[in-house]
């Protein structure tokens, strides 16, 4: 193949791989919704979810959140102790440190929902791995997750309520 069929050929992959984003992004994003739009979210979820481009309208409208909300693990070691591990909390951070933290936002967000059960063993295996202290007498046996939340009153603060909505059981694979 000639360098100018090849370099055209690049270009061509590249102005169609931005050109589809621009279009997905685009319709993803839209606050409303028709038919045809949500053929289109439908076939492009999965790789949205897949790849972390996934947004949401609803800080804004026309649903707000109506819940303040983090999600901790604890994990429990083969000798019974344990060690409480909290997904990053952007309140918690500095301005730089959101900026490279904002994708857990997302996440935990999502991860907290019912409706994403089968985000939630390798949610388990993830947190398993960054707790492992490569003892191999003492690994993780078992991390459980938790939910807190405290729903957004006008001009007072709520209480704070706290359910275990997992409980993953580490196997020996998973930390490797």
């Amino acid at each position: 193949m000639a360098p100018n069929t090849q370099t055209r050929i690049k270009r061509i992959a590249i102005s169609a791989f931005l050109l589809f984003h621009i279009v997905a992004i685009t319709c993803w994003c839209l606050p409303f919704s028709s038919p045809l739009i949500a053929m289109f979210d439908n076939v492009i979820r999965p790789y949205f979810f897949w790849s972390g481009l996934f947004q949401s309208w609803d800080t804004f409208a026309p649903n707000p959140k109506l819940v303040n909300s983090y999600i901790e693990a604890i994990v429990i070691y083969k000798n019974g102790h344990t060690r409480n591990w909290v997904f990053p909390r952007m309140e918690k951070l500095s301005l730089t440190d959101r900026y490279w933290e904002e994708r857990y936002r997302k996440f935990v967000e999502n991860l907290r929902e019912d409706a994403n059960v089968a985000l939630w063993p390798d949610a388990g295996r993830r947190i398993a791995r960054l707790n492992n202290n490569n003892d191999i007498s003492n690994p993780p046996e078992i991390v459980v997750l938790i939910r807190h939340w405290s729903e957004m009153v006008p001009y007072r603060s709520a209480p704070w309520h706290a359910q275990i909505f997992y409980e993953y059981n580490v196997k020996p694979e998973d930390l490797r």
